[in-house]
């Protein structure tokens, strides 16, 4: 008797357990990442949130003036850029307060901030100190600004490695006869103090928005060709380049999905661009946002 009370308690244990797994599961697949964006479907340039398969669209800047580059912060907080001081500079948003927070105070334009893993640092850039634009680093409060390039060359762009370690950027080169400002525009890589640049692209055409994988083994980026713009990817110390996207739409701005497996870029022409989510082994595409105007630079949290 006391044996068969053991199998069936047992046995309602296994099942309960077995339930509550069940419900976990169902719970877990319910939970869909964000994406953080640029959209003018408002009539300016604001900063909107998303799921990652596009539903629940949220107004987050909510401003007359332009908002741009939004980033997220693993502790949830959201960088962008605006004018609406009169110049470009860096705010921060919390999500969860809505408080939101001037970094940046300073005649020269700061732009495109992108909060470190650990949340403790913000690269970003600025002509604050030359005619041209350099990245720069400041704590995440605004305090300890300092400059990691200086040089005569327009820079871009600049993105974390998922250790913190490095940080990626692009730098536009130009020989002597060059007078276009488009030139050729490389990928660079570089420690989180300025040391050790290294040139990571060597190819044809314009290339820039490079953002590792999270496992930091892959990048991608977006560059030009002789069709147009394209997403490629390549390994972390810029070999076998490859074209993922390989569309007459122009491609630009990728983020990596947490799990690696996607990319969310922008893709249009003729003024009409919209975000799409690609696959990288399989190239299933589907598009999130289908509006007349502009979505670009997206984040992936």
């Amino acid at each position: 008797m006391g044996f068969f009370r053991y199998i069936v308690i047992l046995f309602v244990f296994v099942s309960c357990k077995n339930s509550e797994t069940k419900e976990s599961d169902s719970v877990s697949e319910k939970v869909k990442s964000k994406i953080t964006f640029v959209t003018n479907r408002d009539g300016n340039a604001e900063v909107y949130s998303m799921n990652d398969d596009g539903t629940q669209l949220q107004n987050m800047s909510q401003h007359d003036s332009l908002d741009f580059t939004p980033a997220w912060s693993n502790l949830g907080e959201v960088y962008f850029y605006s004018n609406r001081t009169g110049n470009s500079e860096i705010y921060k948003l919390d999500t969860l307060s809505k408080k939101l927070t001037q970094l940046t105070n300073h005649h020269g334009n700061d732009v495109i901030p992108v909060p470190s893993p650990d949340g403790a640092w913000v690269a970003f850039m600025s002509d604050r100190d030359s005619l041209s634009k350099d990245v720069y680093l400041m704590k995440s409060d605004g305090s300890n600004v300092k400059a990691l390039t200086k040089n005569d060359a327009y820079e871009e762009s600049p993105s974390w490695s998922p250790d913190g370690a490095f940080l990626l950027f692009t730098r536009q080169l130009r020989d002597s006869t060059d007078t276009s400002h488009a030139a050729n525009g490389e990928i660079f890589r570089m420690n989180k103090d300025g040391s050790n640049v290294t040139r990571l692209t060597h190819k044809d055409g314009y290339d820039s928005g490079a953002v590792y994988s999270p496992d930091g083994n892959k990048i991608a980026f977006y560059g030009l060709n002789e069709n147009g713009w394209d997403i490629y990817l390549m390994d972390a110390n810029g070999d076998h380049v490859t074209n993922l996207t390989q569309t007459e739409l122009e491609c630009y701005s990728p983020s990596w999905s947490p799990d690696g497996n996607w990319l969310v870029y922008t893709a249009g022409s003729k003024g009409v661009y919209n975000l799409f989510k690609i696959n990288i082994r399989t190239k299933e595409r589907i598009q999130l946002t289908s509006t007349q105007g502009r979505n670009e630079s997206p984040d992936w949290n």
